[in-house]
């Protein structure tokens, strides 16, 4: 496994991780991603860790807690060979300061995740969203004072708006406190906004990416194309808010992988993460699996590249035009990096 160093930190990180939003299954909506029992999630653990996959990735909003449970259940015995990343922002209850990123809430909710891991510390510990009601300064300086207090080692933010990590990055310059090092972030071959604004801003400020689903909730993984819709009830059937699995400009880029996949002998699955993979600023892409076949099949997705051809063609079918002010900036390639 290729293992790739942070940008701006000293942390290095396997180019896999294992998301584990498919353990649990509480909910409607987590039981269509998976419900991963404690039996087969220590058989993926093995799994992962037989290939180099030692970094963990979940949430204490994925089934309510559970997959954090299931996952701290799982790394008993092997946590000294595992990186744990979680995350908080979204409500866990009905109660006022059941959400959000206030000093409050992160210190009430960090506490609770290292229960349910089972840990003294957690690794890399996200704000999962962006709070517009608390205070840039109050995050940053509690999520500080949780590194001196040894319960996380490094921060991270997803789902922010470009403004709005920027200003995070500066705040934390400006009193010494520690940064974002790592911006969990969707990016995949249909959806490619990243680009825009944040690929720029983690080049030139040193913040990685992690991706989070790069198949586009499935609509990459080779099962979805022109001849096979999304079957009613599925995790790619619910993801319409990423892709929709009737979109023109997705079967066009699926049209490209199929191809791509039988000229590398690769599925379309293991095509669109490599190309993920290899674009600038990733040090990690999630890759997740309801079952041991798809995981194994995810490993597939590394240790080779494509070719410049592929790629271009890749880049060629996945393009949009950006909305403004990106399209502008494209006008004037000699004014770009």
């Amino acid at each position: 496994m290729e293992y790739r160093q942070l940008s701006g930190a000293g942390l290095r990180v396997p180019l896999l991780s294992f998301g584990t939003a498919t353990f649990g299954g509480v909910g409607d909506f987590f039981k269509a991603w998976g419900a991963t029992d404690i039996a087969e999630a220590k058989r993926m653990v093995d799994m992962c860790l037989d290939h180099g996959v030692n970094f963990f990735d979940t949430a204490n909003g994925y089934s309510r807690g559970r997959s954090e449970e299931i996952l701290g259940e799982a790394l008993k015995g092997k946590r000294h060979q595992t990186l744990i990343a979680t995350k908080a922002t979204f409500p866990m209850g009905d109660a006022p300061m059941d959400y959000g990123s206030s000093r409050f809430h992160i210190i009430e909710t960090v506490e609770a995740s290292l229960k349910r891991l089972q840990t003294d510390h957690i690794d890399m510990f996200f704000m999962h969203g962006q709070d517009m009601l608390t205070p840039v300064e109050e995050t940053l300086r509690a999520l500080d004072d949780l590194i001196t207090a040894g319960k996380i080692r490094y921060i991270g933010c997803s789902n922010f708006s470009g403004w709005n990590l920027m200003k995070s990055l500066s705040v934390s310059e400006r009193h010494g406190w520690a940064k974002y090092v790592l911006n969990q972030t969707y990016y995949s071959l249909v959806g490619r906004e990243y680009e825009w604004e944040l690929m720029p801003l983690g080049l030139d400020q040193n913040v990685s990416s992690m991706v989070w689903s790069p198949l586009a909730g499935g609509a990459l993984s080779g099962k979805i194309s022109r001849t096979r819709p999304a079957p009613a009830g599925s995790r790619a059937s619910q993801m319409d808010f990423v892709v929709s699995s009737k979109s023109e400009h997705l079967h066009n880029i699926v049209d490209v992988l199929e191809v791509i996949a039988k000229e590398t002998e690769k599925t379309v699955a293991q095509v669109a993460l490599n190309w993920v993979a290899h674009r600038p600023t990733v040090a990690n892409v999630v890759i997740g699996a309801r079952n041991e076949e798809q995981l194994k099949q995810n490993f597939g997705a590394v240790g080779w590249k494509l070719s410049a051809d592929q790629v271009a063609r890749l880049d060629a079918a996945s393009d949009v035009k950006p909305i403004y002010p990106y399209w502008h900036q494209r006008s004037f390639p000699q004014l770009q990096r």
